[in-house]
């Protein structure tokens, strides 16, 4: 079909781009699967349709304490932040709480002119301020490899407690099993195709020189130099296009 629901129908296309079935392509089954594999796993890598944005709780347990770090999925490609666990101007709703007080002096009061939208804001800013100095973020470091989220401080100080939930902003990987639209992506089939025609070229390399009946030869060096302009090009292009900005630190 000519659009791909499928790993296989993203087979099947890639097979019919190189010419199947009025040409023999000479790859084998599983040398395919492996490069779907890899045409898959570089588009999860830069591709900024490969991954969305999202938030990961989890409820800290016993052995988290122990192990002073906290298991992630291996579908979390980045963690980009974890929010802090407690503020010491948010976690309670008493009488007493500056937001409390706040909202009830000026807030509540902009009927007759008391408070306005920029006190607000300004103050709430303020407020902020207050708390990183004091508080502060969890300073955390993730091993992707690893699937752990290590927490310096937090845990082997007790700041965090077990029954109380974590959560950081994550990047995770779209799962292909599920959300099948990713074997129509035109970079993915363009770079599907381009790592078979080369597997296609790489085995037909070592019959170079030897002549068939009829006088016509293999000429899988071709073949495969053309399969790496064009899978040269295509990194190029999705480093360019499709990647997303480098984060800045600055500090």
């Amino acid at each position: 079909m000519a659009i791909p629901a499928s790993r296989q129908d993203l087979i099947d296309y890639c097979k019919r781009r190189l010419g199947d079935p009025v040409l023999e392509i000479n790859v084998d089954d599983d040398q395919i699967e492996d490069r779907i594999d890899e045409a898959i796993q570089y588009w999860q890598e830069f591709h900024s349709d490969a991954t969305i944005k999202t938030y990961l709780k989890h409820q800290v347990t016993a052995t988290d304490v122990a192990n002073e770090y906290i298991p992630i999925s291996s579908n979390v490609l980045t963690v980009n932040r974890m929010f802090p666990m407690s503020s010491a101007f948010g976690t309670s709703f008493n009488m007493f709480d500056i937001k409390y007080q706040m909202m009830l002096n000026d807030i509540a009061d902009m009927q007759n002119f008391a408070g306005d939208l920029a006190y607000y804001e300004q103050l709430q800013q303020y407020l902020s301020i207050l708390d990183m100095k004091l508080n502060g973020t969890p300073q955390v470091h993730w091993s992707r490899h690893q699937d752990r989220l290590y927490i310096f401080g937090d845990i082997a100080d007790g700041d965090i407690q077990v029954g109380e939930y974590v959560v950081a902003e994550v990047y995770t990987l779209i799962d292909p099993d599920t959300h099948t639209s990713i074997y129509n992506d035109l970079w993915l089939k363009e770079y599907s195709t381009a790592l078979i025609k080369q597997q296609w070229g790489m085995n037909l390399i070592k019959f170079e020189g030897v002549q068939l009946p009829g006088g016509v030869t293999f000429n899988g060096r071709q073949l495969y130099d053309d399969a790496t302009a064009e899978i040269e090009k295509l990194r190029e292009s999705i480093r360019l296009e499709w990647e997303f900005p480098a984060d800045f630190f600055i500090g």
